[in-house]
């Protein structure tokens, strides 16, 4: 009996030892509660900018971002609005093969991603054109840590259009 209690005991403190171990303290942001992913508080549109290695226009307004982390890859977003021609001209310069295309309307993955800065779900709003890219596939060596990349552009009143980029 006693010999089967030490084995219990030894048992429980190396599985307490473990536990321990690896546990995050309260300051990891890889932390989520009841979900695989959370949002970093602390990223917003210069952190999504930077990682996309997108200039936002200066006529920008409305420019909000969010970084979405996930134990695989962490999403960022960056939304604004600007001229049309703008908007063209950053989806040129992601060098996707094909060039804004409209894109049907769609329904909106699961989880939220730009809902989460206010907006609809680009993939769910009507006339909005897209294009989508592999940086590394295109030699696009200044996004060399960006695996995806994806833009619609949907148009607004006059020459204005709101920017939806979507990287990882």
């Amino acid at each position: 009996m006693i010999r089967r209690g030490a084995h219990f005991f030894a048992a429980l403190a190396t599985a307490l030892l473990l536990a321990s171990c690896s546990s995050s303290d309260g300051g990891d942001r890889r932390v989520a509660e009841g979900r695989d992913w959370q949002w970093d508080k602390e990223a917003g549109a210069a952190e999504a900018s930077a990682f996309m290695n997108v200039s936002v226009p200066e006529d920008t307004t409305g420019v909000k971002g969010a970084v979405q982390i996930n134990p695989q890859e962490d999403i960022y977003l960056l939304s604004f609005v600007t001229r049309e021609k703008n908007a063209e001209d950053i989806a040129k310069d992601l060098h996707s093969e094909e060039p804004l295309k409209a894109k049907k309307k769609d329904f909106a993955p699961e989880g939220e991603r730009f809902e989460h800065l206010g907006l609809a779900e680009p993939q769910t709003v009507k006339g909005t054109r897209w294009a989508g890219v592999c940086p590394p596939c295109v030699s696009d060596d200044r996004r060399r840590k960006v695996q995806w990349i994806e833009i619609y552009v949907q148009p607004l009143k006059g020459d204005q259009a709101r920017v939806y980029l979507q990287a990882f």
